[in-house]
């Protein structure tokens, strides 16, 4: 059998600078995303996992360590229903060790765990990238959707403080693609007022975001965030005129409600509105 590559890297050239991806009919009949690097060719699945694994029988890892994260809750809630002798006697727990905070369970992923989850999330990385440029946003929203879960997983039960850490620096980005893949798949369907409301939520993350690091100051230098106000500019001309009103009623409310942060939002996007 002839492994050599040569011609099928000569027949799709790199082009240094842009992101040259296309979709093939896998030998399986299925669609498979490729990627032109400048030393080879990277190919993926369109869905489950990108490289095609089905770990512990699941369409991912993430999948396989929620389905575990579940079972944990279930028998924790188990637990606590069998604690007490319905006849009011003294229940086994009385003499076991102290039950676990309510709300909490005893599930948490090792330093390799979240190793393996970190490997995982970087496969559907090159995956969302490719699949917005081939415009695929129904995909992309799905997977940067599971990469935030993936976040969101490890945030909360990782065992060690740098594996609940080191991924929250990536959270900008997600959250990013994740809000341009909204809005443009609303333009797509033409829905200027839904792409709008995608992108001023995704702006609304990441300033909760920052908020919740302390470092709003570094909020407004966020690339993650000219990028979408820089989307949301192109758009405000494509609003009917009743938009003006609404934002006026949504200020209201949230001078009503004390939230003045969201308040604020929305003073800015009224002076964007063509008068």
């Amino acid at each position: 059998m002839n492994v050599d590559l040569t011609e099928l890297l000569q027949g799709w050239p790199h082009e240094p600078g842009k992101i040259n991806v296309r979709l093939i009919q896998g030998l399986d009949g299925e669609q498979k995303v490729q990627i032109r690097l400048d030393l080879g060719i990277l190919q993926m699945n369109v869905d489950g996992r990108p490289d095609g694994q089905r770990p512990e029988g699941f369409d991912s890892l993430l999948e396989y360590y929620e389905a575990k994260l579940d079972d944990a809750s279930r028998e924790g809630e188990e637990g606590e229903e069998e604690e007490g002798d319905p006849a009011g006697g003294p229940g086994v727990a009385e003499f076991a060790e102290p039950p676990t905070a309510a709300g909490e369970t005893t599930f948490r992923l090792s330093p390799d765990d979240c190793r393996a989850l970190r490997e995982e999330a970087v496969q559907y990385y090159h995956r969302y990238v490719a699949l917005l440029v081939l415009e695929d946003y129904d995909r992309v929203v799905r997977d940067t959707s599971r990469n935030l879960r993936l976040l969101d997983l490890c945030a909360e039960h990782a065992e060690a403080e740098d594996d609940r850490t080191v991924l929250e620096q990536f959270r900008p980005y997600i959250t990013m693609m994740r809000a341009r893949a909204l809005a443009s798949q609303a333009l797509r369907d033409n829905e200027p007022k839904a792409a709008l409301h995608a992108i001023d939520d995704g702006i609304e993350s990441l300033r909760r975001y920052f908020a919740d690091f302390g470092n709003l100051d570094l909020f407004e230098a966020s690339n993650e965030v000219q990028m979408l106000r820089g989307m949301r500019d192109s758009l405000v001309p494509k609003l009917p005129v009743s938009q003006k009103t609404e934002l006026r009623q949504r200020l209201q409310r949230a001078i009503e409600a004390e939230n003045y942060e969201l308040a604020a939002i929305l003073r800015d996007e009224l002076r964007m509105l063509p008068e």
